[in-house]
């Protein structure tokens, strides 16, 4: 038989992330509104770029200029060369005059990157969605001074979630040793406590234990068609374990003494004995046993409130799977 397990769990969107800005500037204009659908590329904010502008024409005439000077020098070369060939000048001449196209060649190309930097600046005011999604909460407003790394939204794709939750060392060595399989599906209960209707899957496990909680991180992936879920939201993920060998024995077989777990045992004469037994867990209607009772022994199934300890009782034999499946 399986039983569940539930694991608090973190929910987040396959795809999020954090748009900050590249660059100090006032929010000149905003193009989307909060929890809006907005497709990849899609413009979102423009920042004031006039000071850029200004630099990039600027760099735009210092590149003029400086392929300008090359081509002149370039001019004065060939004159030199012919000199040179006519042994009016020495070849030292020739010599300056190569290296002077050399630095005038290297200011040109500093001059293109000086241009293509403004450019990239310019670029930087408008920011634009790297993916489709939905837009979050946007902090600013326009006229408001952005400096370099400040967030303007986060945008989340929320077609699928991620549920990321922690199991002991020793869940995680019995998922993978034995039941990995049974249980790579998963389900996941809601905030209101109601279970998803998305089967989902586990798919990752975290390299390392947690040397604080000895826990190790699972992760699964859950479809959000109805975009449902969100990111940042809670839940519990359920993961159906397989139960093996087990000795189970119904709650309402129990009672409690001082913190201790007890049942009344039934001996071939049919006196009840108070038996103090241990367990491994806790199900819905039933105890997992670790120790104090054999598969053998047969106990009393109710009424343990009215029964003492050495009392002789005319016991009727019920099956357990009768029980179990009357649940």
């Amino acid at each position: 038989m399986n039983y569940s397990h539930e694991y608090v769990a973190e929910i987040h969107s396959v795809k999020y992330v954090e748009l900050r800005s590249r660059l100090k500037g006032y929010l000149q204009k905003i193009h989307v509104d909060e929890g809006e659908e907005v497709q990849k590329d899609q413009l979102l904010f423009t920042l004031d770029a006039s000071e850029f502008e200004k630099d990039l024409k600027k760099a735009i005439a210092a590149h003029k200029n400086a392929i300008a000077d090359l081509k002149a020098a370039e001019v004065e070369l060939n004159n030199v060369k012919l000199l040179v060939e006519k042994n009016i000048i020495s070849k030292t001449e020739l010599d300056v005059a190569k290296a002077k196209i050399e630095a005038l060649r290297a200011d040109v190309e500093e001059a293109l990157a000086k241009k293509e930097e403004e450019a990239l600046y310019i670029s930087f005011s408008k920011i634009r969605a790297p993916f489709s999604g939905t837009i979050n909460r946007i902090p600013n407003k326009v006229g408001s001074l952005i400096n370099e790394s400040d967030m303007l939204t986060s945008i989340s794709d929320n077609t699928e979630i991620f549920a990321y939750f922690n199991q002991s060392e020793i869940e995680y060595l019995n998922y993978v040793m034995h039941g990995e399989a049974e249980m790579k599906s998963v389900r996941l209960k809601l905030a209101n406590h109601q279970l998803y209707e998305h089967i989902g899957k586990i798919e990752m496990i975290e390299s390392e234990l947690d040397p604080e909680t000895g826990n190790i991180a699972f992760r699964a992936r859950f479809p959000n068609p109805e975009g449902l879920l969100r990111h940042g939201a809670s839940g519990k993920v359920v993961v159906d374990k397989p139960l093996e060998q087990a000795l189970l024995i119904p709650q309402k077989s129990t009672f409690e003494i001082q913190d201790k777990l007890y049942v009344f045992v039934i001996n071939a004469g049919g006196v009840a004995e108070q038996r103090n037994v241990a367990f491994q867990m806790r199900l819905d209607d039933f105890y997992v046993i670790e120790s104090g009772l054999s598969k053998d022994e047969k106990i009393l199934f109710e009424g343990v409130e009215n029964i003492r300890d050495g009392a002789k009782i005319n016991a009727v034999l019920v099956d357990l799977n009768t029980v179990m499946t009357a649940r």
